[in-house]
């Protein structure tokens, strides 16, 4: 419902009701003008991009306040993350009103921290998270659309990881100290992130199921994922070297420091700080989380398929796998191109040996 009226005072009066039937109104000195807003709101309303008058005064830091109140819910070390890149966020658009965001700013803004130093995977990531927080604004009618997309996402970054030869991951492991070795081999040969390594306790090796169940990660927080969950199979050596750290360093976790208390993902990270310079043609940024890399090359070099890759390394999604290690498994062209000979070169020398005996066609 809604209506034009001349005020005694001269003005006209347009008021409409909105979805909920709440009413609406402004004066303006021109009908024309009160025309036109009435029949932007009613447009808007009709489409479903209407949005309520106070929420359009929101800016995008009020909005990233109320977002992350919401967020605390997850992971400490998933809050702290997000955290720092609404803190770019803020930077750029706080001032600003969530509709004033446009696509073109958001580009220029990528941009502008690809020239400030931040990495191609970093700055991807923090777009990503303004995404997230104006997709939920639109979510709760706060904009009608989100600016973020596709178009405006800078490149991924590279996506090739590096994979550790078997002769520097033995050379890590060696020049690790003996107490965090074993750390070594649960990265590479079980697929344990860092701060899994670090909560993995005594009861969550299944010796004689030759399991790992990982339970919780760094200190005892959950998991990432109920994928994360998924039980490991071991081999029997890594086992063997497993029964006989816990023998030596024995504690409520299998690593520990010097003073017995549980070791944490800051301890190995900075181990391997220390000892990667060492090691002939590791990169310079080489990280623990990359011994996982090691693995999955393993695997596919065994003829393992992608959803045994999944498994093993516990990616919530087959695609995470395939993005990640597509360029290890053998070549696709030559494989396919190997099938199409087969059938072609039995079936066409068939043909040929006919037609020279004279049993088909000239």
């Amino acid at each position: 419902m809604s209506s034009i009226k001349k005020r005694p005072n001269g003005q006209w009066r347009a008021r409409y009701r909105d979805a909920v039937g709440k009413e609406h109104a402004r004066h303006f000195d021109r009908k024309a003008d009160a025309q036109k807003w009435l029949d932007e709101a009613t447009a808007e309303l009709v489409t479903g991009t209407w949005i309520e008058p106070k929420a359009r005064k929101i800016t995008v830091g009020e909005w990233c306040d109320r977002w992350i109140a919401g967020y605390a819910t997850k992971r400490a070390s998933t809050v702290r993350q997000a955290r720092t890149h609404l803190a770019l966020v803020r930077d750029e658009f706080g001032s600003l009103l969530l509709s004033q965001v446009r696509p073109s700013s958001v580009r220029a803004w990528c941009a502008t921290l690809k020239e400030r130093g931040y990495s191609t995977s970093y700055v991807h990531a923090v777009h990503a998270r303004l995404s997230q927080v104006m997709q939920d604004a639109v979510l709760d009618g706060l904009v009608p659309a989100n600016p973020c997309s596709r178009r405006t996402a800078p490149s991924a970054g590279e996506q090739r990881p590096y994979v550790a030869t078997t002769d520097q991951v033995f050379a890590l492991y060696e020049a690790f100290a003996p107490r965090y070795r074993v750390a070594v081999l649960l990265g590479a040969f079980a697929g344990l992130r860092t701060a899994e390594v670090c909560g993995l306790r005594p009861g969550e090796v299944k010796w004689l199921q030759r399991e790992l169940h990982p339970e919780v990660q760094y200190p005892e927080e959950p998991l990432k994922t109920d994928m994360s969950r998924t039980p490991l199979p071991v081999a029997d050596t890594l086992l063997t070297a497993l029964s006989e750290h816990v023998k030596v360093y024995p504690a409520s976790t299998v690593l520990t420091n010097t003073d017995g208390r549980q070791a944490g993902p800051w301890r190995i990270d900075r181990e391997m700080r220390r000892v990667r310079g060492g090691v002939e043609g590791l990169p310079a940024k080489f990280r623990f989380h990359d011994l996982r890399h090691y693995l999955a090359s393993l695997l596919i070099a065994s003829g393992a398929d992608v959803k045994v890759v999944q498994y093993r390394l516990r990616h919530a999604s087959a695609k995470t796998t395939l993005d990640t290690y597509g360029h290890l498994w053998p070549d696709s062209d030559e494989s396919t191109r190997s099938a199409v000979e087969r059938v072609l070169s039995s079936r066409l020398s068939a043909v040929a040996d006919s037609v020279r005996t004279g049993g088909g066609p000239a």
